[in-house]
């Protein structure tokens, strides 16, 4: 807690904190949503919203991975415009941005790598073995688009200057597009609401950083609701924002119209509850612990989900008895606590690759480079989340886009990518240090 206080002590009184907030916040309920719902079922892992379907409505409220995109986009906004300000470019924002994300997230593939060869080579990649294989890599799709995402920072921010509003207008409309030609027949079009979706909702933090989102908290919130409600009573969608097995339309993945509208009335909530918030963050304990969480959210992001099949591997059939009974709702204490126990063990053992330090700059650094390395590291990141290390030495596949990969070769797309990033930022501090 030294460093969170030497670092909350040093806060400009310029910096928003109710970003750090949402950021902290988000992530921690996606830890703790995941937690919930998963649900063992013999070898296999199903969905508490699938076993008491009554429980799908609070995906309203609890799907929260919107936010976590919109604080993105206020961030790249504050993190461009910074980089700008000092006489950087393109190449500088993208490989500070990107470290920040594939230092831990590397050190996790690395661990989990290791643990499926071992796996593999002893007989023992079946069962409930092969699940978490496969599943401890799945929440990694959000980093891929994150990492696209980044990617086009720049160039979507400059079409908010020319634009504003209408740029995530445009995607929105777009994505509806993409669902009625999905539910035509088309369905293999739906990926494309992976980045149409997203990228309107990033779109979103930047009328935040500019300060126009902040008047229309209210509009926001009635509107995405209604149209919220509209999409899934009398359209074609499901109710919960999350995927539900045995459902035929997830509206999460790939994201759906029904999963924007979530996303308007979400960010409209959270637009209103800024004030207050504020408020409350002015208080120095409460800003530390922000801080602190802060430093430790994305290790632990990557780690939950295996801090919840190794309690697996201890209680087999779980904490409670069967899902949706009293005793399996007086345990849900319980079983939270244990999982955010063994995330904490594994926080600390792994939270030391979550560092950087200050964002070095090199002008007129060349753009090709930096895009290229951040393009395979992004198809590399969203290929191993579809894939998994399941069946890692039997060539199990997936798609990436209409291509077939293998977790082999999207390892190989991130170790490329990074390798090219890290070469272009070598090859910059020659040269600053020879100038």
């Amino acid at each position: 807690m030294t460093s969170a206080t030497h670092l909350a002590a040093r806060t400009p009184v310029t910096r928003d904190r109710y970003v750090d907030l949402l950021r902290v916040a988000s992530l921690g309920t996606v830890i703790a949503g995941h937690w919930l719902m998963a649900v063992p079922d013999g070898d296999r892992i199903t969905n508490v919203l699938a076993v008491v379907p009554i429980l799908q409505p609070l995906t309203w409220l609890l799907q929260v991975m919107p936010l976590f995109f919109l604080v993105g986009g206020f961030a790249h906004a504050t993190a461009w415009n910074s980089i700008q300000r000092r006489g950087g470019g393109y190449a500088d924002f993208v490989r500070s941005r990107t470290a920040r994300l594939l230092r831990p997230a590397a050190v996790f593939l690395g661990v989990w790598l290791v643990i499926a060869l071992g796996a593999a080579l002893a007989g023992q990649d079946h069962g409930i073995v092969r699940v978490a294989l496969r599943t401890v890599v799945q929440p990694l799709w959000f980093l891929g688009v994150y990492l696209g995402l980044v990617a086009l920072a720049p160039v979507m921010l400059r079409l908010h200057r020319a634009f504003g509003v209408r740029v995530p207008v445009a995607l929105f409309a777009t994505a509806a597009v993409v669902d009625v030609l999905r539910f035509d027949g088309y369905a293999g079009i739906a990926t494309l609401n992976l980045l149409l979706v997203w990228a309107a909702v990033h779109q979103l933090g930047y009328l935040y950083a500019d300060g126009t989102l902040q008047r229309y908290g209210l509009p926001l919130a009635v509107g995405g609701m209604a149209a919220l409600l509209v999409l899934t009573t009398a359209g074609p969608y499901p109710t919960s924002m999350v995927g539900v097995p045995g459902e035929a339309v997830s509206n999460m993945s790939p994201p759906t119209l029904a999963l924007a509208a979530h996303a308007v009335w979400l960010t409209g909530l959270a637009m209103l509850l800024r004030g207050p918030a504020t408020r409350w963050l002015a208080r120095a304990r409460v800003w530390r612990t922000v801080v602190a969480a802060n430093g430790l959210a994305m290790t632990a992001f990557l780690w939950h989900l295996s801090a919840a099949f190794l309690l697996l591997a201890v209680f087999r059939s779980g904490i409670g008895g069967a899902p949706g009974t009293t005793s399996w709702w007086l345990t849900r204490p319980v079983w939270l606590a244990a999982a955010g126990a063994v995330t904490a063990v594994l926080v600390s053992a792994f939270r030391r690759f979550d560092t950087l330090g200050p964002t070095a700059i090199s002008p007129g650094a060349p753009a090709t480079t930096a895009a290229l390395g951040t393009a395979l590291c992004t198809l590399g990141v969203l290929g191993v989340s579809a894939v998994g290390y399941g069946g890692l030495l039997t060539g199990k596949t997936a798609t990436l886009l209409v291509v077939p990969v293998t977790a082999p070769i999207t390892l190989a797309m991130i170790a490329l990518g990074a390798v090219l990033l890290r070469r272009e930022n070598r090859r910059r501090a020659a040269v600053a240090s020879n100038a």
